[in-house]
């Protein structure tokens, strides 16, 4: 494993002093005093311009913005991934920064509510649109743009096409300024990021959800940030190996976590809890897939019945499975 951070020097302490007198105070104005201090913490963290601010301390010095349980759209403006931050001593990590640069910019907005420490890492968990179009919104920290040795290739080869269907659903407005952003940093095995005072362990993956999967773990809280390797309610999707993705998480599930944030779905859950419905999903659909090929039927006879069992467990089931089923059928065709 290797420790791919330069440390800088540490910022300046800044003392900010509220400037008030503690002479002569009233009782009640000392009770609207602490009910003021108290209520700060959740104030900072919630800009009311902007949606994507709307983001919780899971952990301390770790931040997850929620997603919409939807299908990327001019009324959500794309807004349907969790993105997530962590803060260190020396700086921050952005771990994916949501669908369109407009979101990218009211993320990081959240952060500048938190925290004026730099910028130093925004990593992407994979390739999809919802994951990395707010990255442009960093170019101006120029931190170092992280991600799976294979995220660049997957993102040159889809880059037209991702930027005119996310154009097109989004709306061009909303959309505005959104591009590509390739990696400047590929991580080809376990590998640190040293924010001062924390460490975050990157874990490139085989092919399972897509061929460029990584898992990141804030070593200091034990908050194992999965990606799109982990669906909660909204419906897995299949861009990589069912078989591989299965067999991650098989390998997820031996692992210790204090929480993990999955892509999709709450902004924590617990281990291995929060992979099962999610391996009943895809073995649903790889059990049946088999057996239809088994008994000699058509990839069109398949997708009308595969992993149906599953229908009302999950959200968007409609818009994403019948893609699941033909992905598996043309994988397991071959075994």
């Amino acid at each position: 494993m290797i420790n791919l951070s330069q440390k800088p020097s540490a910022s300046p302490h800044v003392h900010r002093s509220c400037g008030c007198g503690v002479h002569g105070l009233s009782r009640r104005n000392v009770v609207l005093a602490a009910l003021a201090i108290a209520s700060a913490p959740l104030l900072r963290y919630l800009p009311a311009h902007a949606a994507t601010s709307d983001v919780s301390e899971v952990a301390p010095g770790v931040f997850v913005h929620q997603g919409r349980y939807e299908v990327q759209s001019a009324a959500n403006r794309g807004d349907i991934a969790n993105a997530s931050f962590v803060v260190g001593s020396d700086g921050v990590a952005v771990i994916d920064t949501s669908g369109t640069a407009k979101l990218g910019a009211e993320l990081r907005d959240a952060i500048r509510a938190v925290t004026n420490k730099p910028i130093k890492y925004v990593i992407n968990t994979h390739m999809h649109p919802d994951h990395v179009f707010g990255n442009g919104a960093f170019k101006q920290d120029n931190p170092e743009f992280v991600g799976h040795y294979k995220l660049a290739r997957a993102l040159g080869t889809r880059k037209d096409g991702y930027l005119a269907a996310n154009a097109q659903m989004i709306g061009e407005d909303a959309f505005a300024g959104s591009e590509i952003v390739l990696p400047t940093l590929a991580i080809k095995e376990p590998a640190t990021l040293d924010l001062g005072d924390r460490e975050l362990l990157l874990e490139p993956q085989p092919t399972a959800h897509t061929d460029n999967d990584l898992i990141v773990t804030d070593l200091k809280t034990g908050t194992l940030f999965l990606g799109d390797l982990l669906f909660s309610v909204h419906v897995p999707t299949i861009d990589g190996s069912i078989k591989g993705w299965l067999t991650v998480l098989d390998g997820i599930g031996q692992r210790k976590a204090a929480r993990v944030v999955p892509g999709h779905g709450p902004k924590t859950m617990e281990l291995p809890a929060a992979l099962e419905p999610e391996q009943r999903y895809l073995s649903a659909i790889a059990d049946d897939v088999r057996q239809q090929i088994a008994a000699g039927k058509t990839l069109e006879q398949a997708t009308a019945s595969a992993g149906f069992s599953e229908k009302d467990a999950w959200k968007l089931f409609d818009e994403y499975h019948v893609r699941n089923v033909t992905a598996a059928y043309a994988e397991l065709e071959w075994e």
